[in-house]
């Protein structure tokens, strides 16, 4: 296949253009860097572009037979009125763009990212793909991302929305955030600790998406998530163990949000999402359990 990648250089986007050239197809990725030097390939091309912008580099979806979308700025930093509209444009122009750019045929495959921020606080309830959307700022940027990608079924293309919980690897994402403290003796819960935390093995989401990507009946919202989110706190302790470091100092919202602002909000957003749909079509997670999905990346 021809496999075409914005944001293809990101945590999540090399990971993937690896897998995907490993198992045979060529791939073009997007970035915003002039050039790349971690994917040396010769079934590999990188395009460094804007994709928040028309260019040249939508010629490159003319002839793919799928498109995957994870362009978008981190989450993961202080929220200005500017940088959050920059959160929404880097998601909502570029996908916009890549529908714009499809050709008009039936077969083609289009993945756009989500996030399992569109159920916003949803407390102890368990969120499968059915489940209402939530009223926060993150909720408001993925409903209208959603509805972005959605449109590509006009031009005759299969759409899959990848609602990712939190993606853990080690060279990148959360999890590299939080293991400098509990490395240094200063880790612990956020918060109160309760609220449900919907996580995936970098492995578990590469061999789902091409999963969701061979069975052609899978449509739509998909929680690419583990079928088994803790709570921060079991997190927490989790971590602690497998690094054999304390896990008990809480690490205060008031205090989070003193350094954080209102990106707290999703730090601290309680999310008990599961993979209703994955699970329901067959796939296997290799890694349900938090404790040994953190022991095989941390030992990795």
């Amino acid at each position: 296949m021809k496999i075409f990648i914005a944001g293809g250089t990101g945590f999540v986007g090399r990971h993937l253009t690896q897998f995907l050239l490993d198992k045979g197809h060529r791939v073009t990725a997007t970035g915003l860097r002039p050039t790349q030097d971690n994917i040396h390939h010769d079934q590999f091309e990188y395009i460094s572009a804007d994709t928040t912008r028309p260019g040249s580099w939508q010629e490159e979806l003319a002839d793919a037979d799928a498109v995957i979308n994870l362009a978008g700025k981190t989450i993961f930093k202080r929220w200005s009125k500017s940088y959050k509209q920059e959160i929404y444009d880097s998601r909502i122009l570029t996908t916009r763009n890549l529908v714009e750019a499809l050709p008009q045929k039936e077969g083609v495959i289009f993945l756009s990212t989500s996030a399992v921020g569109y159920y916003g606080e949803g407390g102890d309830e368990t969120l499968s793909e059915d489940a209402a959307n939530g009223g926060d700022f993150l909720a408001h940027v993925s409903i209208d991302w959603e509805e972005a990608a959605m449109t590509a079924e006009g031009k005759g293309a299969r759409v899959v929305i990848l609602r990712f919980g939190i993606v853990l690897g080690t060279d990148g994402g959360a999890l590299a955030k939080m293991l400098p403290a509990f490395k240094s003796f200063a880790g612990g819960p956020l918060g109160s600790g309760k609220q449900w935390f919907p996580w995936i093995h970098m492995d578990d989401l590469l061999a789902a998406l091409a999963f969701v990507m061979e069975n052609k009946e899978i449509r739509g919202p998909v929680n690419f998530c583990s079928p088994h989110p803790v709570r921060n706190r079991d997190l927490a302790k989790a971590l602690g163990k497998v690094l054999g470091r304390p896990s008990v100092i809480p690490a205060p919202a008031l205090m989070i949000r003193m350094v954080m602002g209102e990106m707290v909000t999703a730090l601290l957003a309680s999310q008990r999402a599961v993979p209703g749909k994955l699970l329901s079509h067959g796939f296997n997670f290799r890694y349900p359990e938090i404790q040994p999905a953190l022991k095989h990346l941390i030992r990795k």
